[in-house]
């Protein structure tokens, strides 16, 4: 199992290390879980352009300057929510984008969730269409991910992966900060930002 002490570390470090692990969402509708396949990582205020905390603490991104082990969620778009795990000390801004998993546990809701889905490989591949599947809303900003209705369960044996940049990115797009499992069928597409 994972512990908070996981998430008290840089999210450059415990990026990698998410990779395998189970992450369930319990709610009245019944528990979805998904096997996280991709993931990036976000550097905090001042380092890294990419990141919400890049300008400091805001009423928005507080989570990320939270204690670690809590759920960041945001809206992007104006219509879509995606959800970081927060990482490093209180105070210290850093967290992983959850981009991708595979649905391990309650498929069927997953499938009434995603209705625009085409195939069981694409309910969870990407951002948006993981917090769908899972049922995660910006509600749950903050939430904490040892308490329920969230638990982690680590992946028993490490997981090979790959490195490159961040998706659709302009500011650090050229960081090498996406990690992925090579080969898994619900790893998101690469895309690059027009402007990057």
């Amino acid at each position: 199992m994972l512990d908070r002490a996981f998430f008290e570390r840089p999210s450059l470090e415990v990026a990698p290390e998410l990779l395998g692990t189970i992450f369930r969402h319990e709610t009245d509708a019944g528990t979805v879980a998904v096997r996280i396949t991709e993931v990036e990582a976000y550097v905090g205020q001042g380092i890294d352009p990419g990141s919400h905390a890049f300008r400091g603490k805001t009423q928005r991104n507080a989570s990320m300057f939270g204690e670690a082990g809590h759920l960041y969620c945001y809206f992007t778009y104006g219509m879509h929510v995606c959800a970081n795990m927060v990482c490093s000390p209180d105070g210290v801004a850093s967290g992983v984008l959850i981009r991708a998993g595979e649905i391990v546990e309650g498929v069927e809701l997953a499938r009434a969730r995603r209705t625009t889905s085409r195939s069981d490989k694409d309910l969870a591949q990407g951002p948006a269409r993981l917090t769908v599947a899972l049922g995660i809303a910006l509600t749950d900003d903050g939430s904490d991910l040892f308490a329920p209705p969230f638990s982690l369960e680590r992946s028993a044996a490490s997981v090979d992966h790959r490195t490159g940049p961040r998706t659709g990115l302009f500011g650090g797009a050229e960081l090498p900060w996406r990690f992925w499992i090579p080969g898994e069928p619900s790893v998101s597409p690469y895309k690059k930002h027009p402007k990057a």
